[in-house]
């Protein structure tokens, strides 16, 4: 019956939203499909804000990510397309490349090299293919926040902006000798992100992807040296889901989250924080962008509106207007302005980290549909076993290899970068 439930519900939104396409289409204003600022706040700031500049009319549709390939294909099967463009992350547009559904942007893309757009969004744009399908729309990331306090234990030598794995092992292990408390923190809680730092950045920090290595003596060797961090760690870290607040109580000096869950304490308290890269590992500074993007569909009924469109949504000043308005941050080059010192915080730390010499960028799983919280369980479960429970390295990584693989196979989810490409389920060596 619950299977019977969720069906009839996808069925009736997917109508809905087709009913309100076609209702747009007939006005003849652009079609903007978004799975992007869904909730109500942004989609009107969207609308009321981000879009006033625009010189044509535009009708912006949110579809939450199941339906958006449900209405692309319904788009292909009706034979007169009406979506002009569409925007969804990196991961929710792979998909439409594979249905060849995507129209080529090389052309187009060439004419935006002034805007700066780091090569490496630039390359995620091509979807694997050698074409362009889609053009870097709005992004973030997860960065390293500490407390100004905290600068006056990092090692001799170090680079705040080119930390290591090693550097930042030593300076959490100085503050806990002199001060006595463990400074440094993580959001293990319920809904923290603990996941997305071993998916995105520790494992290809050490090992160079994500799933391939899995269980590689690299990965062996990571696991025991993050255990060894961890008694530098905050106990509280297992109970905080964003570190924006114990960073502000001064509970946590040094903590890793989301970039949206650090902006109070950014914003907040501005002139007591530093924002920073994460750290570099044998492989690479590896780091997970959350990469938003802008793609035309075949046959759109307004090819030149719907380039113009996108060039509009990349222009530096639309760029800083959608961050201050939604938070999201630029994928170009653009200055944020000073009465933002703290998004420009969380914005500097992320530009330094793709632009990083050793910048390896690590995509948000992909292929996994719903069972995508499997597969984050897996990296947690390694996680506690071996870290927070002390077992034996070699046997967590052997059993969670095996959830792994099933997931992976029953799946058929293929590899993703930093992974090399498979032909078939990616699967844990």
């Amino acid at each position: 019956m619950r299977r019977i439930s969720a069906w009839l519900s996808l069925l009736l939104c997917t109508a809905a939203l087709l009913t309100a396409i076609a209702q747009s289409a007939q006005t003849g204003r652009l079609i903007f499909l978004s799975t992007q600022l869904r909730p109500i706040d942004e989609a009107q700031k969207m609308r009321d804000l981000i879009l006033k500049g625009y010189h044509l009319e535009v009708d912006y549709v949110t579809a939450p990510p199941h339906q958006f390939p449900v209405r692309i294909k319904a788009e292909e099967q009706g034979g007169t397309p009406t979506v002009d463009v569409v925007g969804a992350l990196d991961g929710e547009l792979q998909p439409l490349a594979h249905l060849d559904a995507l129209t080529q942007l090389d052309n187009f893309a060439g004419s935006l090299t002034g805007r700066a757009i780091p090569g490496s969004l630039m390359t995620f744009g091509k979807l694997g293919t050698a074409h362009q399908l889609y053009i870097p729309w709005m992004q973030a990331s997860y960065v390293m926040v500490a407390n100004k306090q905290a600068l006056a234990y990092l090692p001799d030598g170090a680079d705040i902006n080119a930390l290591s794995y090693d550097q930042l092992a030593l300076w959490a292990g100085t503050i806990r000798q002199k001060t006595g408390e463990p400074r440094l923190g993580f959001p293990v809680g319920p809904l923290g992100l603990m996941h997305r730092f071993f998916e995105g950045f520790l494992y290809p920090s050490y090992t160079g992807g994500v799933v391939v290595p899995f269980r590689s003596e690299a990965a062996e060797a990571m696991w025991t040296q993050f255990a060894s961090l961890w008694n530098s760690v905050n106990p509280n870290s297992t109970r905080y889901d964003f570190m924006q607040q114990p960073l502000l109580s001064g509970e946590v000096w040094i903590g890793w989250d989301h970039v949206a869950r650090v902006r109070d304490a950014l914003r907040q308290k501005p002139g007591e924080f530093v924002a920073f890269p994460a750290p570099a590992g044998p492989k690479g500074r590896g780091y997970m962008p959350v990469l938003a993007g802008l793609a035309v569909l075949k046959g759109a009924p307004d090819m030149n509106g719907a380039t113009g469109l996108i060039d509009y949504l990349t222009r530096p000043e639309t760029q800083i207007e959608t961050a201050r308005s939604v938070g999201f941050l630029p994928v170009v080059k653009a200055e944020l302005p000073d009465t933002e010192p703290g998004l420009k915080l969380g914005a500097g730390a992320v530009e330094k980290m793709q632009s990083a010499k050793d910048a390896l960028p690590a995509l948000l799983p992909i292929g996994l549909g719903e069972r995508a919280g499997e597969f984050d369980m897996v990296y947690l479960d390694t996680f506690k076993g071996i870290v927070l429970r002390g077992e034996n390295p070699s046997a967590v990584l052997d059993r969670e290899r095996e959830a792994l693989n099933r997931l992976m196979t029953d799946t058929g989810a293929p590899c993703w970068a930093p992974d090399p490409p498979s032909s078939g389920a990616c699967q844990a060596q």
